[in-house]
């Protein structure tokens, strides 16, 4: 993005329109866009385009004479797409590419680990922050085999009875979650002892992931965006047989242990026979799946369609009806022995020998393995899924510090603080008030660029954000509150810039601000009124129906015999006289399939059969009809000369040219009332 380095002296005035001056750049930005400058042969010369140009504004400015401009539909409409063309400017462009990049590698990549995991809210006090991050450093050290002092003890202990839900429950005589807490410090020694592997031994005793319990944290093997990306980061830059730091994601602390790292086997997607079994079998239970297992290899062997054995006979009831096919999965998400199967077979289609699950026996098929493409491949899924995740926000987060940095950003921490006199729990009720503040003295809270923002700006913003909130800190969530205000003004600020900052954007902007308003007026003036205004199209279809003739034509009766000798009879009954009810009467009297008649009006052309006997009368020859098998008589009733068509049956087209005449009347009044002035100097310069 280049940035707009204020081009008023060199971008000098090209032409006026009512004396309204239209510069340069706005001019050759839209002739080159639209000239075709990619091929010479039909590049319209400047001289040319400036008649198109001058029209188009002059219409621009004519739908803002008219007020379309500062209709609601139409600031909605250009304030969505502002917001969408803003997006990608309101981000740090360097960050994203970067994550985009760090994205592409990890999905080459899957990785193993197990987690302990210290829950605690994002929203949590300082207090209770401090606890959670001292218990999972106790632990983390535990782990590594530094266990836990008296002292150390005795300030943890301190620690949690200060905690929110604790010191709470303690008033209330209920000591249970206290005492569960401080055990798992306590005896992080002896839990050490319960497994030569310490991870695997103190997890299942300390960490408040429920999964905990059967895994003892192993969370088998994940990718990128399987997990949060704090948590996702550590797990790949952490080397293997290492504990990490001590991570903080929106579901707390976690301490990780990387236990594998190995190449994508990618997504793969496949179909089985399942034979269940029951939770406790007996041995009879394991013979007599073993036995039925081997039963549907065997007819796989002899050429047993895969797909209707599974919905006959698999026990996955979930998968039967879909001819066994399962979701695509990636590794580290099912049975060991069944990805290994899976992943092993080398072709689509193949399947494999039966596979034994704590789940039942399994034939697996796989119908389609998706590997990991080129960075061209996959950028534009890697885009949007990085859009979507917490990692989009490290952007934004560059923005704000880069524009604080170029704008001079001073907060002055006092304001803030003077906010503890006027919070109280109507807050937490939402019932506060942002009148309260006015007491403050409207003091500056932080600058940027220039402009001060206050404290009654803050109160304001603080009321916007008021819901019903459990008893807490107040002031704490005032701060929370305080921050998020501070980075949506300094987005916002940016945002404000934009078309100063960026000649692209400012380009863009106005070239979608003014496509609106000449789609709306020329609605207005040109299509919608030309549907709408009924009396002047029939004024004009009248001025001009003779454009709207119809050519000579045919009106035929077509009769469908069911075969020579009806056709026969049909000739006889006409040249008698008789009327097309009497025909048709007395050749159905024994079957009413015998003759079916159809009247249709034909241009010459139309039809070859009835060009062919372009006259009053009956045609000399029966025409064979194959797809009915039927023999058809044509006679023509009269011949009709050319007429003019009424305005129902010439109405699209009348109306199309009712158009093109309102669009040249209204352009005849641009023209008279719209002066164009041209600086022939500055258009000369233009190539």
């Amino acid at each position: 993005m280049t940035p707009f380095l204020g081009l008023n002296a060199q971008d000098p005035v090209v032409m006026t329109i009512n004396d309204r001056p239209i510069k340069k750049s706005e001019f050759e930005v839209v002739y080159r866009k639209n000239s075709g400058r990619e091929n010479q042969s039909t590049t319209r010369s400047v001289k040319e385009y400036v008649d198109l140009f001058s029209l188009f504004k002059s219409k621009v400015f004519e739908a803002e004479r008219l007020g379309l401009d500062t209709l609601s539909s139409f600031r909605n409409e250009l304030a969505g797409y502002r917001r969408q063309l803003a997006a990608p400017y309101l981000t740090d462009k360097n960050t994203n590419e970067a994550l985009l990049t760090e994205a592409y590698e990890r999905m080459k990549l899957e990785v193993r680990a197990s987690h302990i995991l210290i829950r605690l809210e994002e929203t949590a006090l300082p207090k209770d922050t401090l606890e959670a991050w001292t218990r999972a450093n106790l632990i983390r050290n535990a782990i590594l085999g530094k266990f836990p002092t008296p002292a150390e003890i005795s300030n943890y202990d301190k620690l949690l009875k200060n905690t929110q839900v604790i010191a709470g429950q303690l008033k209330g005589k209920d000591s249970t979650l206290y005492k569960i807490k401080l055990k798992s410090i306590k005896n992080l020694q002896d839990y050490s002892k319960l497994d030569q592997d310490k991870f695997a031994a103190i997890a299942p005793k300390t960490s408040d992931d429920p999964s905990v319990l059967d895994n003892k944290g192993d969370l088998n093997y994940f990718s990128v965006f399987d997990m949060v990306y704090p948590f996702e980061t550590a797990a790949y830059t952490t080397p293997i047989g290492d504990l990490s730091q001590i991570v903080r994601t929106k579901f707390g602390y976690h301490i990780l242990k990387v236990t594998d790292r190995r190449v994508s086997k990618g997504e793969i997607t496949v179909a089985h026979i399942m034979v269940k079994m029951p939770k406790d079998p007996t041995e009879q239970d394991k013979q007599n799946a073993k036995l039925k297992i081997d039963e549907l290899y065997a007819k796989l062997g002899t050429g047993a369609d895969f797909a209707a054995l599974a919905r006959e006979f698999s026990d996955d009831k979930q998968s039967n009806e879909r001819g066994g096919q399962l979701q695509p999965f990636k590794a580290g998400r099912l049975p060991k022995a069944f990805e290994d199967a899976a992943f092993a077979l080398k072709n689509n289609n193949d399947y494999s020998m039966p596979v034994l699950t704590q789940y039942g026996w399994h034939i697996i098929k796989r119908l389609n393995l998706k590997t990991v493409g080129s960075f061209d491949d996959v950028k534009t899924e890697l885009k949007s899924r990085v859009n979507r995740d917490s990692r989009s926000q490290m952007g934004r987060s560059a923005l704000i510090a880069r524009v604080k940095n170029e704008n001079l950003f001073k907060e002055t921490p006092a304001a803030l603080e003077a906010f503890r006199k006027v919070m109280d729990s109507t807050y937490l009720n939402a019932t506060w008030k942002a009148e309260r503040a006015s007491k403050l003295g409207n003091k500056e809270m932080f600058q940027l660029g220039g402009k001060s923002y206050k404290q009654n700006d803050f109160a304001k913003y603080l009321e916007s954000q008021m819901t019903f909130r459990s008893p807490t800190d107040v002031f704490e969530i005032v701060k929370g509150i305080y921050k998020n205000w501070v980075n949506e003004m300094v987005v916002a600020f940016e945002d404000s810039q934009l078309e100063t900052k960026y000649v692209e954007f400012a380009n863009l902007y106005r070239e979608y601000r003014d496509g609106i308003l000449l789609f709306d007026l020329t609605d207005q003036k040109v299509w919608s009124r030309a549907v709408k205004d009924t009396a002047g199209l029939r004024q004009y279809y009248e001025a001009n129906k003779t454009k709207y003739l119809w050519e000579e034509r045919a009106d035929v009766t077509i009769y469908k015999c069911l075969n020579e000798k009806v056709a026969t009879e049909l000739r006889k009954l006409y040249k008698a006289g008789k009327s097309e009810k009497e025909i048709t009467e007395t050749l159905n009297k024994k079957s009413q399939l015998n003759v079916t008649v159809e009247n249709i009006m034909y241009l010459k052309g139309e039809n070859k059969n009835v060009d062919s006997g372009w006259a009053k009368g009956i045609n000399a020859a029966n025409f064979k009809e194959e797809r009915e098998n039927k023999i058809v008589v044509y006679v023509v009733n009269t011949i009709l000369p050319k007429s003019p068509k009424t305005l129902a049956e010439c109405r699209g087209n009348a109306t199309a040219d009712y158009q093109t005449f309102l669009e040249s009347e209204w352009l005849d009044y641009l023209r008279k009332n719209y002066v164009v002035k041209v600086n022939e100097d500055v258009l000369n310069t233009i190539k």
